[in-house]
């Protein structure tokens, strides 16, 4: 199975660069806005769960059980499926675990926080730090989902752009997690941008890495095993980031309209691209 084409490859990277700089699109928010939309992002980010929930459970697991079964077996191949699928979600959760509460991503942040009464100073740095460990907490986050998005483009570039839109659209509020405190400690909205947009890039290094280590032992077998993997990787961010954050943002109603919108849209793309 060792047959994309230079032209494949470069699609399905600059998929995942786009995923991962959208980080910088959360910094640029922080940087030009002056309140948070919230009705937007628990909308946007209920949206990007639903793409993430629907293509997991309906393509991209059934995907993998049948390349694995072609190859193993009915009873071996929907194990290996199993249990690649539940790794993902190991694998994404282990990474969540090791990130102290305080510094994790997913901690919800808005514009306002930026034109709160000046701290003190001796909080400064502590915000600096908690902007720099934020951007390395969220390069941790993306490294696998890096190679979530490479991987479904490498399959299907049809299935790989509605993902890649996906992850983007649930990176932008990590970026303003980065922004925030860096901006509040330093008072410099261009250097919290910059670091909001740097912390994105672990997502095409993921995607580089996974491709040099994976790739030239690439067959069906381990293909359809990270493909399962892909699968419990995005439901885990659903369920763990994306619809908790988007209800955290107060607009429980529009989170689960944009659920739906998700799922409706992606099931329209599959048919129509099938």
């Amino acid at each position: 199975m060792n047959d994309f084409d230079l032209n494949h490859i470069l699609i399905a990277f600059g998929l995942t660069l786009f995923a991962g700089l959208s980080t910088g699109i959360g910094g640029a928010i922080a940087y030009f806005a002056r309140s948070t939309n919230t009705r937007f992002l628990s909308l946007s980010l209920g949206f990007s769960a639903g793409i993430m929930i629907y293509v997991s459970f309906v393509e991209i697991f059934f995907t993998s059980k049948d390349m694995l079964i072609a190859e193993m077996g009915n009873q071996a191949g929907y194990l290996t499926t199993l249990v690649a699928f539940f790794g993902g979600m190991l694998i994404i959760g282990i990474i969540d675990k090791f990130v102290p509460e305080v510094e994790n991503p997913h901690e919800v942040h808005k514009i306002e926080e930026m034109d709160a009464e000046m701290v003190a100073e001796q909080k400064k740095d502590r915000l600096i730090r908690l902007g720099k460990y934020s951007a390395i907490a969220i390069a941790i986050h993306n490294f696998p989902e890096g190679l979530a998005t490479f991987t479904s483009a490498l399959a299907d570039i049809n299935l790989g752009i509605p993902i890649a839109i996906a992850i983007a659209i649930h990176n932008i509020p990590e970026g303003i997690a980065v922004a925030i405190p860096v901006f509040y400690g330093t008072g410099d909205r261009g250097k919290a941008f910059r670091l909001s947009l740097y912390s994105g890039l672990a997502e095409p290094l993921g995607a580089m890495i996974g491709f040099l280590i994976l790739m030239p032992f690439i067959n069906h077998i381990v293909f359809g095993v990270l493909f399962a993997a892909v699968a419990g990787i995005m439901i885990f961010i659903s369920i763990d980031n994306l619809l908790p954050t988007a209800r955290e943002y107060g607009e429980h109603h529009l989170t689960v309209y944009g659920v739906i919108a998700g799922m409706v849209v992606m099931s329209v793309s599959l048919l129509l691209f099938a």
